[in-house]
């Protein structure tokens, strides 16, 4: 069975042959076309690995269809070949990004060689970008509301830069999004980023996680490892729940951000580093400080920017969107059956206290698709499955967080029409009746912030 695909851009039909037969005996699909302007037709249709593209042809030359090629996708591998080639064309084509350059008459072992490793490297490509792009839909912030837009835009301040973040917020608010969106939007992206999650490592194997260590230097260190600050070099270390670090670990981790270097456990050679550090807690520093359990110092080193991630119930508004983004990611990829949420269903969530936060409302719409039954979520669907006692009335948002009057009051008058509607159990002439206003104002209003009620 033929995977592989081939494109090969060439005015010459022998070429076109003496490829085909080739690649064909490998197992690689083969399309010939004759120049560039057909090559970028065929392009999305036939979506190749790898395409071997002639630099000399009439119309768009080889040099051109790369950039165009590279323009449309810039992922795409291609081999430039020439007959009349020379240091500075294959140096042309190497800056406008070819994989690699073959000179005509073609030597049959040379392309061959040339061509597996082209498909080498478009498969590997083809998994970054894939990883890439599942990583992107996991750490994606979803939500418009106030409190998360405020946190956005510093996250889009401080990303370019190299100052350390400390990130705050309850547990299950998504402080780990917050951090892998600002290695992303970073001049570091494209090295690692390492996770280390402090609460999760015994405190004395913490030193050795982070630092590394020498074969020998106590029982168990069987050879030499590297520690995570090393792995991170040029790249992005988080600390996660820092505030669990055990107080010898911090004079150490402070020394690491003062003078850039790390020492193995057991060695005395220092290892030059160069790592941003983000950090995180869901403790209230200052009352660690307070009971001597964090340092002081090492707190002013990490909170050049501090950002604090808002509980779910700080940004109920959001509740909608995160229930559309989870049903698609679990019908996605876990077998779970794609329902839709009922209105009053919807209500509820955005009722409840969510003392997990977001990774509690996820666990709570996985459950809901799973054991509800029928293609809809509804309201006694949410209110047998996830119980009773953890729904209460809104709370009045917290005005810090709205840039403007005008940001502050369509946020309560959503919060209000929504509590009144679940008053009347959805009902708009009842809701419209108590609110002593029209039931056509009333739709009006609902449209206006996408809320419905039931048709009576």
């Amino acid at each position: 069975m033929m995977s592989k695909r081939l494109l090969v851009v060439d005015d010459e039909v022998g070429i076109q042959k003496a490829v085909r037969q080739v690649m064909e005996y490998e197992k690689v699909l083969v399309k010939a076309v004759s120049s560039g302007g057909e090559a970028l037709t065929l392009f999305g249709e036939f979506r190749p690995d790898v395409v071997l593209l002639d630099v000399k042809m009439a119309g768009l030359n080889g040099l051109d269809t790369l950039t165009r090629l590279r323009e449309a996708n810039p992922d795409v591998t291609v081999v430039m070949m020439s007959g009349h080639g020379t240091v500075a064309t294959a140096l042309d084509a190497t800056r406008r990004g070819a994989f690699d350059f073959l000179e005509k008459p073609l030597d049959t072992e040379r392309m061959l060689l040339t061509i597996r490793n082209a498909m080498a490297h478009a498969a590997l490509a083809g998994e970054n970008s894939r990883y890439r792009r599942e990583v992107e839909a996991r750490y994606v912030m979803i939500g418009d509301s106030p409190a998360l837009m405020a946190v956005r835009e510093v996250v889009k301040r401080v990303s370019p830069t190299l100052a350390r973040v400390l990130i705050t917020g309850e547990s299950g608010t998504g402080k780990e999004l917050v951090a892998h969106a600002i290695h992303e939007g970073s001049p570091r992206s494209d090295r690692l980023f390492v996770e280390v999650n402090c609460a999760a490592i015994p405190s004395e194997l913490i030193e050795s996680e982070l630092f590394g260590h020498l074969k020998g230097s106590f029982t168990g260190a069987v050879s030499d490892r590297e520690g995570r600050f090393e792995q991170a070099d040029g790249g992005t270390l988080f600390l996660d729940e820092i505030g669990d670090m055990s107080p010898a670990a911090q004079a150490k981790v402070l020394r690491v951000l003062q003078e850039g270097v790390v020492t193995r456990i057991g060695g005395n050679k220092p290892v030059q580093v160069d790592v941003r550090v983000l950090a995180a807690t869901n403790k209230s520093v200052d009352d660690e400080i307070a009971a001597g359990r964090f340092r002081e110092d090492l707190y002013y080193r990490l909170n050049v920017v501090p950002i604090h991630v808002p509980a779910l119930r700080e940004r109920r508004e959001d509740i909608p969107a995160l229930v559309d983004h989870f049903v698609r990611r679990l019908a996605g990829g876990t077998g779970v059956q794609r329902k839709e949420f009922e209105a009053e269903a919807m209500d509820l969530l955005q009722a409840r206290s969510w003392a997990g936060n977001v990774r509690e409302l996820r666990n709570a719409v996985e459950r809901l698709l799973i054991l509800s039954p029928g293609k809809v979520v509804r309201r006694d669907d949410v209110r047998r499955l996830l119980g009773e006692d953890a729904f209460v009335p809104l709370e009045m948002p917290d005005t810090a967080l709205h840039p403007s009057f005008e940001s502050f009051k369509r946020v309560m008058e959503r919060e209000f029409l929504t509590g009144k509607l679940r008053e009347h159990q959805g009902r708009i002439t009842e809701t419209a009746k108590a609110l002593k206003m029209s039931r056509a104002t009333l739709n009006k209003k609902l449209r206006e912030y996408n809320l419905t009620g039931s048709a009576e």
